[in-house]
């Protein structure tokens, strides 16, 4: 069974103006309930990441200005929303989630958290509406724990994960592959194993030729005792800040590359949802519960 990381806390409430991100949070679970892709045994609920696990990944004068509502205004800008002690907890449950889904996935061959793929944030600062970094909170964990000794993160989401691959950078047991927007955020890329840099208005064909050449070649290279997997959707033409131009089809078959891949070589399968920020709701909602549709129907 495909367990499913959701707690209350990832619908925080945010003042007026940040709302909209965070109204997903709520939608996703409602309509894949709703139409029966999931059942409510399948959803887990995390506890909050100890602070042990979290100093593996974050440095103590960073965690210290968070605990303490220490920022200065230019790290709360760099990091996009109004920096309250909630926001800062809620980055706890959902890190841990990804940790529980990775434990899960390990178990069961799949695990999906509801939020999730904070993949901008560095060791000792945030950026890009990410607080902690949950992939590299669960990867460091994986192998602090000594559970796993190679690790693939591939980032889908339409933004480098820039924190992600800094803090890898000089760890080999750590495989960072992004696939995103060659001119998008952020302006200055940091260096993943393998980037590739896509040219805005880039469509289905060209995106999902150049993931399925890329994908197996990694695999073969890296042979991942798990993937960490960050499907972002704002890779939609809908997208208000993706600039490439995916269909809704060719987004779900790009989940279906990535879960049929991860079957094929019987790797377990972690998944973070990363962006989504096209103007309808439902396009960002519909987008995200085809990733878990997939999985269902992929993963046994």
């Amino acid at each position: 069974m495909i367990k499913i990381a959701y707690s209350p806390v990832y619908k925080y409430s945010l003042p007026p103006g940040h709302r909209f991100p965070m109204m997903k949070y709520e939608l996703i679970p409602e309509q894949l309930l709703y139409e029966g892709t999931i059942q409510e045994n399948q959803f887990f609920h995390p506890n909050k990441l100890d602070e042990r696990t979290l100093l593996l990944t974050h440095t103590k004068e960073y965690w210290s200005k968070l605990k303490h509502q220490a920022l200065s205004a230019k790290e709360i800008r760099k990091i996009g929303f109004p920096m309250l002690d909630s926001l800062v907890q809620r980055g706890r449950y959902i890190a841990q989630g990804t940790i529980d889904c990775a434990l899960h996935a390990l178990e069961f061959g799949c695990a999906m958290n509801i939020a999730g793929g904070t993949h901008h944030s560095f060791s000792d600062r945030g950026e890009g509406f990410c607080v902690f970094n949950d992939f590299a909170i669960c990867s460091n964990y994986l192998l602090d724990q000594q559970i796993v000794r190679k690790i693939l993160i591939c980032d889908l989401d339409v933004h480098q994960g820039n924190g992600t691959a800094n803090i890898f950078e000089n760890n080999d047991r750590v495989f960072t592959f992004s696939m995103h927007g060659a001119k998008n955020y952020p302006t200055k890329k940091e260096n993943s194993d393998l980037d590739i840099g896509l040219p805005d208005g880039t469509r289905d064909d060209l995106y999902l030729k150049t993931l399925e050449e890329h994908l197996f070649t990694i695999i073969e290279k890296v042979k991942p005792d798990i993937i960490l997997y960050l499907s972002g959707v704002d890779v939609l033409e809908t997208d208000k800040l993706g600039r490439l131009a995916l269909s809704m089809e060719g987004c779900k078959k790009r989940d279906q590359i990535v879960f049929e891949t991860a079957s094929h070589y019987q790797i377990p399968i972690a998944v973070s949802m990363g962006g989504g920020y096209s103007v309808r709701l439902s396009d960002i909602v519909e987008a995200h519960a085809n990733t878990f549709r997939v999985a269902m129907d992929t993963i046994h």
